[in-house]
């Protein structure tokens, strides 16, 4: 199995279309194909922050429903979902950029972009185990002890991440380097972590690079692990990636 897995894309279209092109993927019917039958991978966060949230959602769920993509849902999905629910979520944290883009459109096309979403999400695990159990796709990582589960505590670490309850002073939750722990067979490429290069550790890799905060789309290419990426045309901001040192 020939997978590309593409890290956080928070509404980073033009990036996106970039980033499928270079790794050889060929636009047909609104749709990127691969002439050697590779498929994508999305590791979540779709929407938020970036600008043109709308346009992700219909490429990534258009891609998923003709079984040319994989996806899995990250936290700012959830949140959106929750938010066509009707829920009592906060406009914050690149939410009200979607819900912007989101009040300028038609009825029409609200109406069309929030059934997509709303069937991608309802229709996708919470994470993927791929290739006979060789790679999972997960948003945040996973502990190798729970692949397999998805139990309350599961999905809130694969949405979040090692969280500790405590919160940095920019009001980020203070999260623990789960994938230094990491000891299991299966290969996990995640993201939700801005970083400003793709990090390999044990059998993990966090192909987030921070697009939407002036770093770079990445996409992890598998079996090769490698790594393909375009440049952000967004402004750099440093304090968004962490550092490891």
């Amino acid at each position: 199995m020939q997978i590309d897995c593409i890290g956080d894309i928070h509404g980073c279209f033009d990036e996106l279309s970039l980033l499928v092109e270079k790794l050889g993927y060929v636009k047909k019917d609104d749709l990127y194909l691969h002439p050697d039958g590779r498929k994508l991978a999305f590791i979540g966060d779709l929407t938020d922050r970036g600008p043109r949230s709308l346009d992700v959602i219909e490429l990534v769920s258009k891609l998923v429903e003709a079984g040319h993509a994989f996806y899995v849902p990250g936290n700012h999905c959830d949140k959106l979902y929750r938010y066509f629910l009707g829920r009592k979520v906060q406009q914050t944290h690149g939410l009200e950029t979607t819900v912007a883009e989101l009040q300028a459109v038609d009825n029409r096309r609200y109406k069309k972009i929030k059934a997509a979403f709303m069937k991608l999400i309802e229709t996708s695990p919470l994470y993927q185990v791929l290739d006979h159990k060789q790679l999972v796709v997960a948003h945040a990582g996973i502990q190798a002890k729970d692949i397999g589960q998805t139990t309350k505590r599961v999905k809130t670490f694969v949405l979040y991440g090692d969280i500790t309850g405590e919160t940095n002073p920019d009001g980020t939750p203070v999260r623990r380097d789960w994938a230094q722990h990491y000891q299991g067979d299966a290969w996990v490429v995640y993201g939700h972590t801005p970083v400003k290069e793709a990090r390999f550790v044990h059998r993990t890799v966090n192909i987030d690079t921070g697009c939407v905060f002036g770093g770079k789309l990445s996409a992890l290419r598998y079996p090769e692990m490698t790594v393909v990426d375009v440049p952000s045309s967004l402004p750099y901001v440093e304090e968004k990636f962490r550092s490891f040192d």
